[in-house]
């Protein structure tokens, strides 16, 4: 096998393993075993599904959610500290332009007009909690 075989194993290798490694609200349950079995059942349930509500604990939104993408500290007006947990998503935006591409005619070539896309990562603030 050649060196090129290789190198395009151990990145499909590397790309399986690390989505085999992706962090679930059931590994997450495992992992805060504790915490999660001292919510009330209601925040159990929501928490199993992926849901959140307000007055839930740090430990609960983890579970939950995940861990998030920032984490900022802050101070309130009453003179605490604040937490605040930003979550991100990505979105791919569309550009468009116009571009030429040659194409053979009768032995000679001409330019041909087309329309071309690019696609760019565009990350947003998906949810904020405090």
């Amino acid at each position: 096998m050649d060196s090129a075989k290789h190198v395009s194993i151990l990145v499909l290798s590397a790309a399986l393993l690390s989505g085999c490694a992706t962090s679930t609200v059931e590994s997450r349950r495992q992992e805060r075993m504790a915490a999660y079995n001292a919510l009330t059942a209601e925040e159990r349930e929501l928490i199993d599904r992926g849901q959140i509500k307000v007055g839930m604990n740090q430990d609960a939104v983890y579970v939950a959610w995940g861990r998030p993408s920032q984490v900022l500290q802050g101070e309130s007006g009453a003179g605490g500290v604040t937490t605040t947990w930003l979550y991100h998503g990505t979105w791919m935006e569309e550009t468009r332009y116009w571009s030429y591409r040659e194409v053979p005619y009768q032995g000679g070539a001409y330019l041909e007009r087309y329309l071309d896309r690019d696609y760019h990562p565009r990350d947003y603030v998906s949810a904020e909690i405090v």
